[in-house]
């Protein structure tokens, strides 16, 4: 105990999240969580392990058809703790007991929610619990029905359930045993309708899901960063299915569907493979940009893509960065550029680094694999199961940084307070 008080709160959740991915990766690999005549290799449980902590949902083995439902089962757990963090579930056990919640789980709460005061911390654990709870039961009888027609009863219970949890938490998982994700339920309006829902709940962020109930929906009384969050989200999804309707042949519903999906779901309808290469540089812009901050998704996070724009149109026009009535705080676009070109700059060496490993790979399906695994999305071109074991331990990586976040990786070194003496100002030019 006095090892971990020494650390600090991003160490701790990169130990504590590293310590549940080893753990289940020991635990898929036992015979009771294989399906019937299947052997599970060490790498690609970890890989799944991995995938689902992160909330990704690349796969190596089909979850559907190598997995026993209690292996299930346990993939829809480390899908949980993924969404809801680490600090989250600790919190949560703590106040199931009866015990109260210290200075430094609160520390921890705020570091991985992103809050920028402790207070209300533990008010917030409870309500992500409710929030959580409440839309996934929901969204498990809103598809029972659809999955009952293929199934029997309890086991369409138990996939609905497990879909939803998929959903909820932005992970992209399916156990329908066909390896073609969501094909088989392409003409299905009504799950199509109920699995964007959920991804776009878990996407937005609990913080902007508390905020409007507290705030009785009024977008008035919102604050800036809710107002951000959910315009930027209801923006980008008309946008990214009028841009997949240029490029593919496909219908209205699947172009919505997938600009929901490809914001860090993962799920899909169609072959990926097939698609044209406009149409996969649509999808990755929509995984680099990914879900909002304190959400069960990943991503650079829809505020960042925001300050952004807001700080190049500033640059454009020589007008102060504001939004909504609001100033943007002065080193909000600083941050934002930060961790843009941290994210970047991770998805070109990781593409790199992976062509290097796999020469076979075209560059178009290496990057979508890395952007993907770094964005916690879990599309894929179809290369994730054919990938060497070097190959999938760099995938791995990213999926880890990618749910942390590129700044929570950098803050896992300490540095000192500042300098004291600084060298005069120099010129240099920008542009």
């Amino acid at each position: 105990m006095n090892f971990l008080r020494r650390l600090s709160p991003a160490r701790v959740l990169t130990l504590g999240f590293l310590t549940v991915i080893f753990s289940f990766s020991f635990v898929l690999m036992l015979p009771a969580c294989l399906a019937d005549g299947v052997q599970l290799s060490y790498i690609d449980s970890l890989y799944t392990c991995f995938s689902a902590v992160c909330v990704t949902g690349l796969v190596t083995v089909d979850p559907g058809t190598t997995f026993s439902p209690l292996g299930q089962l346990c993939i829809g757990l480390m899908m949980q703790f993924g969404g809801l963090g680490l600090a989250t579930v600790s919190a949560g056990a703590i106040l199931m007991v009866g015990g109260r919640v210290s200075l430094r789980e609160r520390t921890l709460l705020r570091e991985a929610m992103n809050t920028g005061t402790g207070r209300g911390l533990v008010i917030l654990v409870y309500e992500i619990f409710i929030i959580t709870i409440g839309c996934e039961l929901v969204g498990t009888m809103l598809c029972y029905p659809v999955f009952r027609q293929d199934y029997p009863p309890l086991r369409a219970l138990g996939v609905s359930l497990f879909h939803t949890v998929a959903s909820f938490n932005n992970a992209g998982f399916d156990i329908l045993g066909h390896a073609d994700n969501l094909a088989s339920y392409h003409n299905s309006l009504w799950l199509y309708a109920v699995t964007s829902i959920e991804i776009v709940l878990g996407g937005i962020g609990f913080l902007v899901l508390r905020e409007m109930r507290m705030k009785h929906f009024r977008w008035k009384r919102l604050s800036m960063h809710a107002r951000v969050v959910l315009a930027t989200s209801a923006t980008l999804i008309p946008v990214g299915a009028l841009l997949m309707m240029v490029t593919e042949d496909i219908s209205l519903t699947d172009a919505l569907f997938h600009s929901v999906s490809a914001r860090t779901a993962g799920f899909s309808t169609v072959d990926l493979s097939k698609l044209s290469s406009a149409g996969l540089l649509v999808i990755e812009m929509l995984m680099i940009i990914g879900a909002s901050p304190g959400s069960t998704g990943g991503g650079l996070k829809t505020s960042t893509f925001f300050v952004l724009l807001s700080g190049m149109k500033s640059a454009a026009t020589n007008r102060s960065e504001k939004a909504f009535h609001y100033s943007l705080p002065p080193d909000a676009f600083r941050k934002a550029a930060i961790v843009t070109a941290m994210g970047l700059l991770l998805v070109v060496s990781a593409t790199w680094l992976l062509l290097a490993l796999e020469p076979s790979l075209y560059l178009r399906d290496a990057m979508f694999e890395m952007i993907s695994a770094f964005g916690t999305v879990g599309l894929s071109t179809g290369i994730t199961a054919s990938l060497h074991t070097p190959a999938k331990l760099l995938s791995m990586l990213l999926m880890f940084v990618g749910r942390l976040g590129p700044m929570t990786i950098a803050t896992l070194w300490y540095f000192d307070r500042g300098e004291r003496v600084r060298y005069p100002f120099g010129n240099i030019s920008i542009g």
